[in-house]
């Protein structure tokens, strides 16, 4: 916990830009660009950070909508603020990247005002995409976020309780397209070789072996073609699916089932198949003790409600970031109704006063926690201590 002047700074430097972040985040919601596209939000953010005094480097890392902007008040550790704002299709932001997005900003913007306050870099770094292949994967692939002292950003959640950091399922993803022989459906079916079948076939084969998954494997698929018009077998279909496992290590197990039932459909529909991944993979989440700690300390100095950290419910590319170096990724309630992430009904609760005062509140809480980085030698110590133990545990049980 952070002394009594530092946090009265902080809520002062949070409270000046507050409304900036407010217009921001109602922006965003207004003008929702889903995942690659995000590039009048990425334009607005860019603005913000620019006109505050972070040196700004847009495009970034080979993707037209990320960004870093830099802090640095001399030698010293190295921190990461993360900032989501892609929206869903068809949704819009029902994840919440526009407010916690603008609660990165806001974060970031309390920092530049705090800079006496420490020597050492900040980096805020806009990591676009996070719906669709996860920006942060290639940036961590990359070497963004090696050797930091610390990497933060807080999600969106509800229900009216937080927790100190989101655990996260590693996740693959695959493309698997069946070819058949196009043929009449009645005058010359048995000339045909029905690629739809195989598809239906693929799924029916992971269906069936469900029973004997190890825990924290699951699979889910959609049909993506299979056919034009009825009366004509399919000779093309395909299937995209996404697998998720406890940890990167069983990926490669629950890959070879997977991989067996395709060649299986494919076998015994005469049909071809190949299979090609569709993003990178999406990392667990190592996790910090000192941070949790500290976050949970800081949510309860704000008399904020919090619960235990839950069981993995869904993959985020924050844990690549965490195969790399320290992070954690709070998840903040943001109204009281328990209501489902990718939603309309979420993405409207995002601008509502409620939502406003919870990124207050978090934009506080990554404040302290960067400046505690920064400027505490032993705690930092203590989470590098945690992260490298953690990490080789992991490491080891692959």
């Amino acid at each position: 916990m952070e002394d009594r002047e530092t946090a009265r700074r902080v809520m002062e430097a949070v409270e000046k830009h507050a409304r900036t972040a407010k217009i921001l985040s109602a922006d965003l919601y207004a003008c929702p660009e889903i995942s690659g596209q995000e590039f009048e939000s990425s334009k607005k953010i860019v603005a913000l950070l620019e006109r505050a005094g972070y040196a700004m480097e847009f495009p970034f890392c080979g993707m037209p909508t990320a960004f870093r902007g830099v802090l640095k008040t001399g030698k010293g550790p190295r921190v990461a603020v993360m900032v989501e704002y892609d929206a869903l299709p068809d949704i819009g932001h029902g994840c919440g990247h526009n407010l916690h997005g603008s609660l990165s900003v806001l974060a970031a913007l309390a920092l530049m005002e705090l800079r006496d306050l420490f020597t050492g870099t900040i980096c805020i770094i806009g990591a676009p995409k996070e719906e669709l292949d996860g920006a942060k994967i290639v940036m961590a692939e990359r070497g963004v976020f090696d050797g930091f002292a610390a990497a933060m950003m807080m999600h969106s959640g509800s229900g009216g309780v937080s927790r100190a950091n989101m655990a996260a399922l590693s996740l693959r993803g695959y493309a698997v397209d069946f070819s058949g022989q196009a043929a009449h459906a009645v005058a010359a079916s048995w000339r045909g070789r029905s690629a739809l079948a195989a598809a239906r076939k693929f799924i029916d084969l992971i269906d069936a072996r469900r029973e004997c998954f190890a825990p924290g494997v699951y699979v889910n698929a959609i049909i993506t073609g299979g056919g034009t018009t009825v009366n004509v077998i399919p000779d093309r279909a395909g299937v995209r699916l996404e697998f998720r496992t406890a940890s990167m290590g069983s990926l490669a197990d629950a890959e070879d089932m997977i991989t067996k039932c395709a060649r299986g459909a494919a076998i015994a529909l005469d049909c071809g198949m190949e299979m090609s991944r569709t993003c990178g993979d999406f990392a667990d989440m190592i996790r910090v003790p000192a941070l949790e700690n500290e976050v949970e300390a800081l949510f309860e100095s704000l008399g904020v409600q919090t619960e235990p950290v839950s069981p993995p419910m869904g993959s985020t590319d924050m844990g690549n970031v965490s195969y790399r170096c320290p992070a954690i990724q709070p998840i903040i309630s943001i109204t009281g109704e328990d209501i489902a992430l990718h939603t309309r009904e979420f993405a409207r609760a995002t601008v509502k006063s409620e939502a406003f005062t919870a990124m207050k509140t978090g934009a506080r809480v990554l404040t302290l926690l960067a400046l505690k980085v920064l400027r505490d030698g032993e705690f930092r110590k203590k989470a590098q201590d945690d992260f490298r133990a953690n990490l080789t545990a992991r490491i080891k049980g692959f």
